[in-house]
């Protein structure tokens, strides 16, 4: 299965909507603060994506919290239905 992460920052209220959609859902996932990570920033930024919450599978990006979009990426990767780590 593909790894998931969440490229997150401080007081985003999108990112942690997103994080406890993931829980909701028992996907296990990866937190990076983009604040402390500066090489996550500089990836981010090197693929146009200038904002969070990102959430990454299998190489595939969703900029922003959008439930549908989100629901579909995971399912495309076999990355439902896991263990939360977070």
């Amino acid at each position: 299965m593909n790894e998931v992460t969440v490229y997150s920052s401080p007081f985003c209220a999108p990112c942690e909507r997103l994080k406890r959609h993931l829980r909701e859902k028992g996907v296990a996932f990866k937190v990076i603060d983009v604040m402390m990570d500066e090489e996550a920033g500089a990836f981010l930024e090197s693929r146009g994506i200038r904002s969070t919450p990102v959430l990454s599978v299998g190489g595939e990006f969703v900029v922003g919290f959008d439930p549908m979009r989100i629901d579909q990426l995971l399912a495309q990767h076999g990355a439902d239905n896991r263990t939360p780590r977070n």
